[in-house]
């Protein structure tokens, strides 16, 4: 770093790492040493945890470098799940933290598929600047659209790092086309690479102007050297090209740029920091994590052009002037405001994590969870590195700690009592996938209850529910691999073997045409007998019907005299309600039906409540058989939103899936297509699936639901089938 941009930020040159490690009392953004809470987010195998197991060695943090999926079997240090080292995916956000140059970094990698989503929307709500990894070779691909679409909706600042240069087909030109194009964003490269593929050696630094080349075996050494004789014209226009994009929307440059003037370094860098804060402008860092290159460089890139807590803005909601926003000041003798972001489970209890916004943390104080009013005791505060922990006594204001003991929610606001203020929770999308569960034992359902009740509190994404009219347990998530995780996490943390398949769809049944009834209930046993007689008809409702009286079936009695006396009315309309729980088809729930009762027949001895009610459910069971009966199933609104040069291909697919397409709109740029459809949710079973595999993983859907429509003949016809085989084997046993 020059002295120049130094000034920037007073180091405590005195803290080193190792005595850092050892103080009770670590540096907050108020003391003379600067703090920065970054993610590191991309798409999935862009190289984020092998950035994050580096950016960890070189600063101390850990002593070994090990690969995501190592062959010495140890795994990377981010990937503390024994899934995510067998599969070589992150699953979960992990965090840690480290010290550069005497500033203190904290990290938190996420995970770059797109079925854990909510992890990285989660991290980048508390984090105050991001660092976007994309491949040198595929550039920006579907999850780096879903990420800049995530640090756009928190107002992220951002470098962009082009990582795996040594690979074949490295092109760092074309990703920062990509980004301009694609991610619409005011990117420029900051360094430009010496050579690519097998000859890639280092970087270019275009402020410093000087060419910066990793020696030692883990490229621990820095060397810094003049720029190659070949390389000067590139570096030139490159520099140019850097000041140009600044010039578009920082003032100071313009001006410079208009006067034909070249900014000095100091001007350039105060320039980039500020565009990055104001989310305006993009620096491009280059290298190869895997290859050990390019990374300190990054690591300063992060200091000099990322926010301090204090830089970026935050706002709390007052809940007693409506939920007016309030911008919160980051200082740490103000009254204290945390956000619990994530909670993990471990052997010790419930970790929380907490982002402090404002005020300080202090081991033994109270604080009060302002969404329930509990208040609780903070009997240990630790800070995070992957799975292992390093307890403190206190934390100030922009810190990321995490807590034992603290029983909340995911997104829970903490203060000491004295405010009524709520951070903003975070968005949470829909889940697309539904699996019905049950655990192989029924011995087990203690504990799987008990697996599930903790999934779904530290992931909001994850919904479980028991269906009403099937009474199956459904979880419900973000995609295959997404539940796939959850089942198996529910066999090893818990021991329990589950049995999935798809969730039953909730048929409904209905009549076509109005049919009459008389129907004589008569059962002769010792002593008094039950009798009853019940004439009328049933006929089918419109929907236009069932809207105006709010429900789906009518009980209309028309009855004049007391042939049937009054108080078996009630027992004749509770008999109704029973044949309408299981219709004749397929024992599906009845709507559409009004059922009218004219007239009957009562014995003075025989006539009970029950006789009525027995006769009553018979007498519609049958005659619903004479009615022309029909199944009616759930047709979803499905809205899929897909860059458009896969219009073709996906619409298809719906019509393919018997989807009826309502409208399909281009949206401003021209670059994505929004297509609504109507599908019928039996169809929709795998659809997140195939979409990404159409879309080379870059669209995505949503759907609810809409209404009930009749189902085709054939179809009807197998599930009649199918409903009646069930009945037989229930019955044999």
């Amino acid at each position: 770093l020059s002295g120049q941009s130094r000034r920037v930020f007073p180091i405590a040159s005195s803290v080193t790492s190792s005595s850092f490690a050892s103080s009770s009392r670590w540096m907050s953004s108020d003391e003379k040493a600067a703090l920065r809470n970054i993610g590191i987010s991309a798409h999935i195998d862009s190289g984020k945890t092998t950035l994050t197991e580096r950016i960890l060695f070189y600063t101390g943090r850990i002593n070994s470098i090990h690969d995501v999926r190592g062959k010495d079997g140890v795994g990377a240090k981010m990937d503390s799940m024994e899934l995510e080292r067998e599969k070589g995916i992150t699953i979960q956000s992990a965090a840690t933290f480290c010290n550069w140059n005497g500033n203190h970094i904290n990290i938190i990698d996420t995970p770059g598929h797109v079925d854990f989503t909510v992890e990285v929307e989660r991290a980048l709500r508390v984090l105050d600047g991001g660092i976007l990894v994309l491949c040198g070779v595929s550039g920006v691909q579907s999850q780096s659209l879903t990420v800049d679409r995530q640090m756009k909706r928190y107002n992220v600042p951002r470098l962009a790092f082009v990582n795996k240069l040594d690979r074949q087909g490295a092109s760092p030109t074309n990703v920062i086309n990509q980004l301009r194009d694609q991610l619409k964003l005011n990117a420029a490269a900051v360094q430009i690479p010496i050579g690519l593929e097998s000859n890639h050696e280092g970087v270019i630094d275009l402020i410093e102007q000087r060419s910066i080349t990793f020696e030692g075996e883990k490229g621990e050494t820095v060397k810094y050297g003049e720029i190659p004789d070949d390389m000067k014209d590139l570096v030139e226009e490159k520099r140019l090209e850097l000041v140009e994009r600044l010039a578009d929307v920082d003032d100071e440059i313009a001006e410079l740029f208009l006067m034909e003037e070249m900014p000095d370094t100091s001007t350039l860098k105060d320039a980039i920091r500020r565009q990055t804060i104001a989310c305006a402008f993009v620096p491009v860092f280059m290298g190869s994590a895997f290859k050990n290159k390019g990374v300190q460089p990054l690591l300063d890139g992060v200091i000099d052009y990322l926010p301090e807590p204090n830089e970026k803005q935050n706002f709390a909601l007052d809940r007693t002037k409506d939920e007016a926003p309030v911008e919160v000041t980051c200082k740490k003798d103000d009254p204290l405001l945390a956000l619990a972001f994530k909670l993990d489970e471990t052997q010790y209890g419930q970790l929380t994590y907490m982002r402090i916004y404002q005020g300080t943390l202090k081991k033994g104080n109270y604080i009060t969870n302002v969404n329930s009013g509990k208040k609780v005791k903070l009997a240990r505060i630790v800070r995070m590195h992957a799975d292992d922990m390093e307890e403190i006594d206190e934390a100030g204001a922009g810190e990321v700690v995490a807590m034992f003991g603290v029983d909340c929610s995911s997104m829970d606001t903490f203060s000491d009592g004295g405010t009524d203020l709520v951070m903003s929770s975070m968005f949470v999308p829909e889940p697309v996938m539904s699996l019905a569960v049950k655990p192989k034992k029924s011995t087990m359902q203690n504990q799987f209850g008990k697996a599930l009740n903790k999934f779904t509190k530290e992931d909001p994404t994850l919904r479980v529910k028991v269906d009403g009219e099937t009474k199956e347990t459904i979880i419900s998530g973000m995609g295959e691999l997404h539940l796939e995780v959850y089942i198996e996490r529910l066999n090893r943390e818990y021991g329990v073997e589950c049995i999935t398949g798809q969730p039953n769809v909730n048929y409904k049944e209905t009549i076509n045409k109005k049919e009459k009834f008389d129907w004589i209930h008569k059962k002769q046993t010792g002593g008094a007998g039950q009798y009853a007689r019940v004439i009328g008809y049933i006929e089918p409702m419109t929907e236009e019907e069932q809207k105006e009286l709010g429900k789906v079936t009518e009980f209309d009695n028309r009855c004049i005299g007391t042939n049937i006396p009054p108080e078996y009315y009630s027992s004749c309309e509770k008999g109704m309600e029973d044949a309408m729980l299981e219709g004749a088809l397929v024992g599906s729930e009845v709507e559409g039906v009004r059922v009218v009762l004219q007239d009957g027949a009562a014995h003075a001895v025989d006539s009970s409540d029950m006789a009525f009610r027995t006769c009553m459910a018979n007498a519609i069971r049958d005659t619903m058989k004479k009615a022309n009966p029909s199944i009616l199933e759930p047709v979803m609104n499905v809205e899929v939103e897909i860059p458009s040069e896969f219009q073709g291909t996906v619409v298809a697919a719906l019509n393919r899936r018997m989807g009826m397409i309502q409208s399909s709109d281009v949206n401003d740029d021209g670059s994505g297509i929004k297509i609504l459809a109507e599908v019928p949710l039996a169809n929709m079973f795998g659809y997140s699936t195939e979409l990404r595999s159409l879309t080379q993983g870059k669209g995505e859907f949503s759907m609810e639901y809409l209404k009930h429509i009749q189902v085709p003949r054939n179809t009807q016809e197998e599930l009649m089938k199918k409903y009646r085989e069930e009945k037989q084997q229930e019955d044999a046993a």
